[in-house]
């Protein structure tokens, strides 16, 4: 075996390992985002939108701000087909909220529950990018309006 591809192994395995070792220490939200979220999102919630990932990061709580976003966020297909349970994707959902929200998150903002997310499961719409699309069109809306 070359030495630069065990070099770049042996940098992967203890890559995996710290992130692993983190997650562990991890409150239960922190670590299914680490491990459900990240992949795409990035830790910082930034995400790749060269692409096609959207950045979280102080953006996501503008969601809350408009119909159906509230909504839209436990319907989308990375948080809709998790295989967590409506409880730890509302945990989840307010862990994002809290840490990757920032200033976007309104003052007024009310904690996801379990009931919420099982609600807003089973009415998924049938368009979700185009929901998307509307969604981020009314947001832009609201920040000529401010």
């Amino acid at each position: 075996m070359r030495a630069s591809t065990l070099l770049a192994r042996c940098l992967a395995i203890a890559g995996f390992a710290l992130i692993a070792s983190g997650a562990a220490q991890a409150d239960p939200a922190q670590k299914n985002y680490r491990l459900h979220c990240m992949g795409c999102h990035q830790a910082d919630g930034t995400g790749s939108p060269a692409n096609g990932i959207p950045s979280m990061r102080g953006e996501v709580g503008n969601f809350l701000k408009v119909p159906g976003g509230r909504a839209y966020l436990s319907q989308v297909p990375g948080t809709l087909h998790t295989p967590l349970s409506d409880g730890d994707t509302a945990e989840l959902l307010n862990w994002v909220m809290k840490n990757i929200g920032g200033r976007s998150v309104p003052a007024d903002f009310k904690p996801y529950t379990e009931a919420d997310v099982k609600a807003y499961r089973a009415s998924v719409p049938e368009d979700i990018p185009g929901l998307r699309v509307k969604l981020v069109g009314l947001i832009e809306a609201g920040r000529k309006g401010d």
